[in-house]
């Protein structure tokens, strides 16, 4: 087995240092806010909320401390990941016995209100091709790798405040079903004031503009703090396949699951190759012969450009990640993770600055012993997280089988198509309006769509099509309209590309 060293680094921006004795006082002020936060929660839930805040007490500490040592990345010391850190898909076995999967678990993170996309409650609900929603995809993925190899494959969902009671009444649907579903609430962490850097809420009931779910790096925390950890372990499972309920391609992978088994891994971070959509990724480096993810938010602003070229940083990470689940009970009994800080400023609705202070789950491979990446294919990675990629989805480039995505054999080219929609379509009310029925886009290598443009029945887009509506102006694409290689501004004057 290897254990690969472990290297030191944390955040890397250049910020203003917190003095030793500044330091001191603003730890102790805080511990004190978040002790009268305790005392206020409802007595019911007191507990579980002072083990949050000791929790949240000690990701602050920790970022004070960085302020203080301002520690730096050498980024001459980054280097490309070798053969042995990231492995081929192509080099998994071929053949997988179904016995791992008696040992497996599923866990969506669940915790995502989808607001980029206009969306008011759970993403997870969106209804994302033929009528269904995300879990209702995944729900039909995990009750057939159940049924067909005669196994019982827990689903856990691990939502925030945001979703957690929207996810509890859209699940009872599927009380008849063939599944086992099982629901958490990750932590929730109070905001801090930038210029304090002190929490911002008084009490623990304080409006939800306060708090927020501190990233999916809160994962291994809620775990065990939810009792989770230790209820899959005294069930037998000993394996969690990981990854966001809105990435249509992330399912079980029995190839993936084998790999890990005869490799002794403890963790594998499925990653797969960067394209322009990606560039903003984390990604996996060596840094003093160790492993590790690299979030954009820890690059020094005069090396962001570097850490977006597919150059030196060829892949990304999808976030589908494997977790040995004893290993996981090891580390976090033996004192935990500190896991790479990520500093997320936001501003309130009344023009104040606020920081969250976040983690990456995928930041935990630092911790396992052989912990390794998997490039996988580019189906292994489909989220939806704008109107555009929603587009892709429900188009005929994708059908549906026991709730996978298939791209279909009468599409051309192993890759699909850049799809770009403006502002007019960047939320939902104002994307599903605007077509009559989704356009044939089998044989679309390119579409990019501006303006407030509309789109009838039966249309099929072929080549590259470019819309454009100038303000003021409104262009129908009319029913069984065919464009192919297309420019299409005002009053649908065409021009062939």
């Amino acid at each position: 087995m290897t254990l690969f060293k472990t290297a030191s680094f944390r955040r890397f921006r250049h910020r203003k240092a917190v003095r030793p004795n500044e330091r001191s006082a603003l730890a102790k002020s805080t511990q004190n806010d978040l002790s009268r936060l305790v005392r206020t929660a409802d007595p019911a839930v007191r507990k579980a909320f002072d083990i949050e805040m000791q929790s949240f007490s000690k990701l602050h500490a920790r970022y004070l401390a960085e302020k203080e040592n301002r520690e730096q990345l050498d980024w001459d010391r980054i280097k490309s990941p070798n053969d042995k850190q990231v492995i081929p898909y192509g080099h998994l076995p071929q053949i997988a016995g179904p016995e791992g999967l008696s040992k497996l678990a599923v866990l969506k993170v669940n915790g995502g209100l989808g607001t980029s996309m206009g969306i008011s409650g759970a993403k997870s609900a969106l209804e994302v091709k033929d009528g269904l929603t995300f879990l209702d995809l995944i729900v039909q993925q995990v009750e057939h790798l159940n049924t067909t190899h005669k196994v019982d494959v827990p689903l856990i969902l691990m939502t925030s405040f945001n979703t957690h009671d929207d996810t509890l009444r859209i699940i009872k649907k599927y009380v008849s079903q063939r599944i086992s579903i099982t629901t958490f609430n990750q932590s929730r962490y109070p905001r801090i004031w930038k210029e304090t850097l002190q929490p911002c809420p008084k009490y623990a009931s304080d409006d939800k503009k306060h708090w927020y779910p501190p990233g999916h790096g809160d994962l291994y925390e809620s775990l065990v703090h939810t009792g989770v950890l230790d209820r899959l372990l005294a069930e037998g499972k000993e394996y969690l396949f990981v990854s966001n309920s809105d990435n249509l391609g992330a399912v079980v992978d029995q190839r993936i699951l084998q790999h890990m088994i005869d490799s002794d891994a403890e963790f594998l971070m499925e990653v797969t190759d960067k394209t322009k959509a990606d560039v903003k990724g984390g990604t996996l480096i060596e840094y003093d012969s160790s492993i590790r993810l690299l979030e954009i938010a820890q690059v020094p602003a005069d090396h962001v450009d570097d850490f977006k070229s597919v150059r030196k940083f060829k892949i990304f990470n999808t976030n589908n990640l494997w977790i040995n689940l004893r290993a996981l009970k090891r580390i976090m009994d033996g004192g935990g993770m500190d896991l790479d800080i990520i500093v997320n400023p936001k501003m309130t609705d009344n023009g104040q600055a606020v920081i969250q202070l976040e983690t990456a789950a995928g930041a935990a491979i630092k911790h396992f012993n052989n912990a390794h990446g998997i490039n996988v294919p580019r189906s292994r990675f489909l989220p939806v997280k704008s109107c555009s990629d929603l587009l892709l989805i429900k188009s005929d480039i994708y059908s549906l089988q026991n709730g996978r995505l298939h791209m279909s054999e009468s599409r051309m080219f192993g890759s699909v198509p850049v799809i770009k929609l403006g502002d007019h379509f960047k939320k939902i009310t104002d994307f599903q309006p605007r077509f009559k029925k989704i356009p044939n886009i089998i044989d679309l290598d390119h579409l990019t769509v501006t303006g407030d443009v509309h789109f009838g029945r039966g249309v099929t887009l072929r080549g590259t099509v470019i819309v454009v509506a100038n303000e003021g102006q409104r262009i129908e694409i009319p029913d069984g309209c065919v464009l192919e290689n297309r420019l299409v501004s005002g009053n649908l004057n065409m021009t062939e590309l």
